[in-house]
């Protein structure tokens, strides 16, 4: 008898047509009749996704002979009654080259459990095992396998046999096979690898170096790494790219070409800056989210959405932390956080949906409306990662300025991680309110009716403040200006704005968004709209960018666009841009007691 209730098969068997092959074998089938279901999302990436639509040629066999497998809705099936060990066997289409399913071609395999695998009803808890399989054919003798599972009977990083202890285990390492750049580091004792796949000629001693300050400074937030043997980080190289999706023991990563640093150099880029932020947002995830969790995630329920108000704190606090990792580790200085902050709030307050959603709906309404954008998104709805992150900040600076910097959110993360997370205990509803509220010593509760509940900006300005940090607003230059520094523009020229954000296309500018009472709005046009001429003369994203700042305030323009295939006339007033764009100081005049209360919150551990 094996020792495994439940045995998996995958092998690429088909690369040019995007197919996995997976069996498996129930040794203890349900006597009633087996039960199956595919999940229908990922944990971390809150949207049905109906993985079960990729499934080709689902089979069922006892001693060869063929079972009715009868299905019963979308994502669930139901086996004819039978005894003895029941075979299955499927076939998966993999062609989505994202973090959050599977992509399968000639150049490399990668998917997540929740991909592949399905659920044994009746057996979630039992022990699993996976054989990782090789494709066919000589020009694949080279490929390897990454994944963070705990191996079986085969070597680290070759084919063979995986085991894990649950199917919720089972889902939560992805693997990537393929020929694969790999290197190795120490954090927290624990070996951790780097693992590249596509083309590149990344440093990888510097990448070494870099993601270690990073994982220590996070292992020393919060006292300890959680019980993992290995941590992977797994990189998709592409021409442009971005995406992170976090695991109990590694992260899958997409990153651009241009993201990663090259041999002999020194500088921190902005792009690489990106880079290390997103590592260090998913390795923040290892304790945050994937360990203290919301009790409606204890277990997950991956048949359906699962609602809560808490996202704010599992993905705001984790996107503030992200960025601050690279200060507080040395990566990059004060000045070059501060500008990666800017960024932040200017995203925000560029928003319109601000006042309109708070982000405690933004978080419960994640499944319709965050993950499922449209043009509206601006005037509609708030991030809960961007704006949750400036919550955290907030609170953050509050509470150690109601403390006298003897108390921060620090302290919150580590009794979250030694109450909640490493024992395993969900927090429920407005748990961490509380706890907030008794850390600082003051009821917060206004704090969170006003910014967590309700529409209000937060009183960023004053905060700062508090820590020699001058808090400035100006008008963004262009449609590519994403904040974080000063104003080029030394003219004193007022900036004038059509309220409306627009991209390159062959026949002129595309307008993917239209603002709420701007210029564009208020004259008719809509997103979607390609803008071909500005009074009467052909123009494009760069000529229309160029030809709008040469007007005044008032101005009367001519645009003339298409819609669909329909070209129409729309008349604009132009209008000064509002001042949305952010960007952040030090103030190297404040007094010594200012000065201590920025260091540390910079600095401290």
């Amino acid at each position: 008898m094996s020792e495994f209730s439940v045995e998996y098969q995958v092998t690429p068997v088909h690369p040019e047509a995007h197919l996995f092959r997976v069996s498996c074998v129930i040794n203890e089938p349900d006597p009633s009749g087996q039960r199956l279901s595919m999940p229908t999302w990922i944990p971390g990436s809150y949207m049905i996704r109906d993985f079960a639509k990729n499934i080709i040629n689902l089979k069922a066999e006892v001693d060869d002979q063929a079972i009715e497998v009868k299905k019963l809705d979308k994502s669930t099936w139901q086996c004819a009654p039978c005894t003895g060990p029941l075979a299955l066997t499927y076939e998966i289409y993999a062609w989505d080259l994202s973090v959050r399913t599977a992509h399968l071609d000639t150049s490399h395999a990668y998917f997540n459990g929740t991909s592949v695998f399905m659920r044994i009803h009746g057996q979630d808890d039992k022990k699993c095992s996976v054989e990782l399989c090789p494709p066919a054919g000589d020009k694949y003798v080279n490929w390897r396998v990454a994944t963070a599972m705990t191996p079986h009977s085969a070597e680290l990083y070759d084919f063979g046999l995986y085991q894990a202890e649950n199917y919720d285990e089972l889902i939560d390492h992805p693997v990537e096979m393929g020929t694969f750049t790999l290197a190795t580091f120490q954090a927290g004792g624990v070996p951790h690898d780097i693992v590249i796949t596509g083309q590149h000629r990344a440093d990888m001693k510097r990448l070494c170096v870099d993601l270690e300050k990073i994982c220590t400074t996070h292992i020393n937030l919060f006292g300890e790494l959680p019980e993992i043997k290995r941590y992977v980080f797994l990189v998709m190289v592409v021409g442009d790219g971005y995406g992170g999706l976090e695991h109990r023991a590694s992260t899958s990563l997409l990153c651009s070409r241009d993201d990663l640093p090259l041999q002999d150099e020194t500088a921190v880029t902005d792009n690489y800056r990106t880079f290390l932020g997103l590592c260090s947002h998913e390795y923040f995830h290892t304790w945050n989210v994937k360990r203290i969790k919301p009790a409606a995630f204890i277990p997950y329920d991956l048949s359906r959405e699962t609602h809560t108000d808490q996202l704010w704190a599992f993905e705001g606090i984790t996107s503030y932390y992200d960025d601050l990792a690279l200060v507080r580790s040395g990566i990059i200085e004060p000045a070059s956080y501060l500008e990666l902050l800017g960024q932040i709030i200017t995203r925000v307050w560029r928003g319109q949906g601000r006042f309109k959603q708070s982000v405690a709906e933004s978080s419960f309404d994640t499944w319709t409306r965050f993950y499922k954008q449209d043009e509206s998104a601006p005037n509609t709805i708030v991030s809960y990662y961007s704006k949750g992150s400036l919550i955290a900040l907030a609170l953050d600076l509050t509470i150690q300025q109601i403390t006298n910097n003897q108390k921060s959110l620090d302290d919150l993360m580590r009794l979250l991680w030694q109450e909640y997370g490493n024992p395993g205990k969900g927090l429920a509803e407005k748990e961490i309110e509380k706890l907030l509220s008794q850390i600082a010593g003051q009821d917060l509760t206004e704090f969170f009716a006003d910014y967590l509940y309700g529409i209000h900006d937060l009183p960023l300005d004053n905060l700062l403040r508090t820590v020699g940090i001058d808090f400035h607003l100006r008008s963004a230059a262009s449609v590519d200006d994403k904040g974080g520094k000063p104003s080029e523009n030394t003219d004193n020229k007022p900036t004038l704005s059509l309220g409306e954000r627009f991209v390159a296309e062959s026949a002129g500018a595309l307008l993917t968004h239209v603002f709420d009472n701007g210029p564009a709005q208020r004259a008719g046009l809509s997103a979607g709209d390609i803008v071909i001429a500005l009074n009467g003369i052909r123009t494009n994203k760069d000529k229309l960018e160029k030809t709008i700042s040469s007007y005044q305030v008032n101005d009367e323009v001519t645009l003339h666009a298409f819609r669909r295939d329909e070209l129409s006339t729309f008349t604009l007033v132009l209008t000064e841009a509002p001042l949305d764009t952010c960007y952040l100081e030090i103030n190297d005049s404040v007094d010594t007691q200012v000065n201590a209360a920025r260091q540390k919150w910079l600095h401290q551990q």
